[in-house]
């Protein structure tokens, strides 16, 4: 069991058999009345996101939850197919389920596949991807006194700012957590 006081960003808990992870919390101590923990929190069954509120002393149940290495090999009709490397099983995620993991999910990427209770709930993305530009409009030549930058895609359909002296065809660094370019690999 958990109090809400040592609820933090990431930490996970069940409440009537559902998975949260706390996204935002917050401690409130008001000049009248007793203090409480504000909490903004993701279900992991659903997606969905909620506020709640908990007094200090209260309790809550560590969620515990099982991460199985999965490689990703396709999505078809909304339904992305992820398989175990070792025993070959194969599971299915839909985009709700997947978040903006969508974004950054690359044929045969290895991700962490999240299970509550033995059910696939998210995946967890490495913190840096390599994605090859499938479009970008080319820099104008004089324009990089500025620093500015021009927006690109790559091969997930995902958008982003990179510099003005990437191109088509370029293979770049992406942080997944943030969506930001952070260098073009060679």
């Amino acid at each position: 069991m958990i109090s809400a006081n040592e609820l933090r960003t990431g930490v996970t808990f069940e409440i009537d058999g559902q998975a949260f992870a706390v996204i935002q919390f917050t401690h409130i101590k008001p000049g009248k009345g007793s203090p409480f923990v504000r909490l903004k929190m993701k279900n992991l069954m659903s997606g969905n996101v909620v506020e709640q509120t908990f007094r200090p002393d209260e309790k809550v149940k560590s969620a515990y939850l099982e991460h199985k290495k999965m490689q990703y090999l396709y999505d078809a009709d909304g339904v992305y197919t992820f398989m175990d490397s070792g025993t070959y099983e194969q599971i299915g995620l839909t985009k709700n389920d997947l978040g903006d993991a969508v974004n950054y999910l690359i044929e045969n990427i290895v991700v962490d596949v999240v299970y509550f209770l033995e059910k696939p709930v998210s995946v967890e993305l490495p913190t840096f991807i390599e994605a090859t530009i499938t479009h970008t409009e080319p820099g104008i030549k004089g324009d990089t006194a500025t620093g500015a930058n021009k927006t690109a895609e790559i091969e997930t359909g995902f958008s982003l700012m990179v510099p003005l002296f990437v191109n088509e065809g370029d293979k770049i660094r992406i942080d997944t957590r943030s969506g930001d370019y952070l260098e073009r690999v060679k």
